[in-house]
């Protein structure tokens, strides 16, 4: 494993999740009662259910950790201090090469099949695109892992809010393949569809695409998360406008130096480019589906969304990538200044949460090193 430095641009967090950090540390900390957190652990290994784990941008020299290209990698990080994070901790990359010795060496298994458990959480958590917590306990969930809940903390009111968004937007579609009289058999589907239940109630819906199961498995999955996608630009856009607004207007306190000066303009306009640049594309995808899902539901033409299907499992990874960095920059913003408080922040400190924020963009809109 290498030391890793960059969790001092973590610290900040302290107690706080994002779609793009999953902070176990903050976690077990908030549930040393808990009997949950110790029965139904995300990691058996205490190590690991007591470290940080990010969705990361591969830069130019960690490319060749990898037996093939990849741009996003999943990384865990065990903290040297886990009282203080800016002493930083050693990391290693899921899949990367000699992963498995790796985990063994940090985790002190027991047993084979507990190295295996992990090993096989870690690359299911590789296989989302975001650390979104609904999108990561449904996966989990559809291959039998079902930590406690106070891994993913979604509010009762936030769960309520996305189920009714999401028993809208799928009611027509379930009222469409069981006959709109049939309200018991459409609740059902409904609620099949939400629950990661790709079985029989779904079978009239397939049918009607003609997919076979395992490509209507893949594509409900990604369906499901196109859905909360929805669902979470629906609610917290106006929580994204204000943290860009407070990145643009924020200014250190202290001493400045030209170049730093110069180095947090430059973060602003790319972080502002990026969210503007994001924002739109995932208003595109979102178009695509749109535009697929009402051939569907009012014109009774399949052939689009089944097209759609099909190939959502890539345009899922595209939309969750581009929402996984938006909704960091807006979860970490407004912990790290909260509406209300003044936004004070020396330039080294501003440095490293710009660093973190363009590094999250996709490349097209970080800043040119």
């Amino acid at each position: 494993m290498s030391a890793d430095r960059s969790v001092r641009r973590l610290s900040a967090l302290s107690t706080a999740s994002s779609s793009r950090v999953l902070n176990l540390i903050a976690i077990a900390d908030a549930n040393a009662e808990n009997d949950g957190h110790k029965k139904s652990p995300l990691f058996l290994s205490p190590a690991f259910n007591q470290s940080l784990v990010l969705k990361h941008r591969l830069r130019a020299d960690e490319v060749d950790l990898f037996a093939t290209r990849r741009a996003l990698a999943t990384k865990i990080i065990i903290p040297f201090e886990r009282a203080d994070l800016k002493f930083g901790g050693r990391s290693l990359f899921v899949g990367q090469k000699g992963f498995e010795d790796l985990v063994q060496e940090v985790g002190n298994y027991r047993d084979r099949s507990e190295l295996k458990r992990d090993l096989d959480v870690m690359r299911m958590i590789d296989s989302v695109p975001s650390l979104d917590p609904f999108l990561l306990r449904e996966h989990l969930r559809c291959n039998d892992l079902m930590p406690d809940p106070c891994y993913f903390a979604i509010s009762d009111a936030d769960q309520r809010r996305m189920y009714d968004y999401a028993s809208q937007e799928v009611g027509r579609l379930a009222a469409m393949a069981n006959g709109s009289k049939h309200y018991g058999a459409t609740s059902r589907m409904v609620t099949a569809l939400l629950s990661n239940e790709v079985n029989e109630k779904l079978e009239p819906l397939r049918a009607t695409l003609g997919l076979n199961p395992a490509e209507f498995s893949e594509g409900v999955f990604s369906w499901r998360g196109f859905i909360y996608y929805k669902w979470c630009l629906d609610q917290h856009w106006p929580q994204l406008i204000r943290a860009l607004k407070g990145v643009k207007a924020i200014f250190p306190v202290g001493k400045i130096t030209s170049d730093e000066r110069v180095f947090l303009d430059a973060s602003k306009n790319a972080i502002l480019r990026g969210a503007k640049g994001n924002s739109e594309e995932i208003r595109r995808i979102i178009a695509v589906y749109d535009t697929a899902y009402a051939s569907l539901t009012d014109r009774h033409e399949p052939k689009l969304f089944r097209d759609f299907l099909l190939g959502a499992p890539k345009l899922f990874l595209d939309i969750g990538d581009r929402m996984g960095a938006m909704s960091h920059i807006t979860s970490f913003w407004n912990y790290r200044f909260p509406a209300g408080a003044p936004r004070t922040a020396d330039a080294e400190e501003l440095i490293a949460i710009f660093q973190d924020f363009t590094k999250s963009l996709t490349p097209e809109f970080q800043l040119a090193a």
